[in-house]
């Protein structure tokens, strides 16, 4: 889908942001993109809808760079600063599940296993990973450890594969963007993630639902129950953003500054002040 430019991309306030996949530990995660959005947005409430941490990738190899420092340390200057951060771990982050009973606030993040939000203009909102409407990942967590080898990896290969059609002169595609499309539309029809997720929130009483899990930025009306996906920052970097009056808009930061991925890291963006 296609997604609505604010009026300005420079520093912007809202009510309230959502964020999740954003795989810190991985070489896919555009950290990059998600410092220049930290550094430029304010807010009163922080939602990290999971999988913000790669738990699953540094168990087997550890990469953690300077940018995943900043990116941890920018939600914790949000935090100090006053905004109500939640963080609701995914299935990618699931080690910090085992804490969620203990209902633990650390450094003035929340730890939940969900959240409900209530928008300015008064609409309910469930708040939730969606790892649990996955069947892939509920019932067997092989194939889904097996397809996030093989996402991985594609996104390694286009490293390589966009050097080389820079030197021949054509844009950036992304090989793994495309096998992603076409694996996790398949998924979606076997097990109608959407529908599930919209049918959990309307049989709770909610009028939407926000979820992540899938790297598929989406916003529309799912037999009229409102659903909300906020996507990645691994390819898609979007983020959903709440509007003083309860307006709710996703965010593609990288089309709306037009920045590079095929550029070095940190190239793409400008550094911050």
């Amino acid at each position: 889908m296609k997604h609505a430019a604010p009026s300005a991309a420079l520093a912007a306030r809202y009510r309230t942001v959502f964020i999740s996949d954003v795989h810190l530990g991985t070489r896919g995660c555009r950290s990059d993109f998600l410092i220049d959005f930290l550094h430029r947005v304010s807010c009163d409430r922080l939602f990290l809808v999971g999988d913000i941490i790669d738990g699953w990738r540094l168990r087997k190899s550890w990469y953690w760079d300077e940018a995943c420092d900043e990116v941890l340390r920018l939600i914790l200057r949000h935090a100090r600063t006053g905004t109500e951060v939640t963080y609701i771990p995914g299935n990618h982050d699931e080690m910090f599940r085992a804490w969620l009973p203990m209902g633990l606030e650390i450094a003035g993040i929340r730890l939940r296993p969900e959240a409900v939000h209530v928008t300015a203009d008064n609409r309910r909102l469930l708040v939730i990973h969606g790892d649990e409407f996955d069947s892939v990942v509920r019932y067997a967590k092989f194939l889904a450890v097996l397809g996030d080898w093989a996402y991985s990896t594609a996104l390694r290969f286009n490293t390589w594969f966009n050097a080389v059609r820079r030197r021949l002169g054509y844009p950036y595609w992304s090989l793994s963007a495309w096998l992603k499309r076409q694996v996790k539309e398949a998924v979606k029809a076997i097990d109608r993630f959407e529908t599930a997720l919209a049918g959990e929130a309307r049989r709770r009483g909610f009028d939407g639902v926000v979820c992540g899990h899938i790297h598929q930025a989406e916003m529309r009306d799912v037999n009229g129950v409102l659903y909300i996906n906020d996507g990645d920052w691994v390819e898609s970097c979007t983020a959903l953003v709440e509007h003083a009056d309860g307006r709710l808009e996703l965010l593609d930061w990288a089309a709306i500054n037009r920045f590079s991925f095929a550029a070095p890291r940190g190239a793409a963006v400008p550094q911050a002040a």
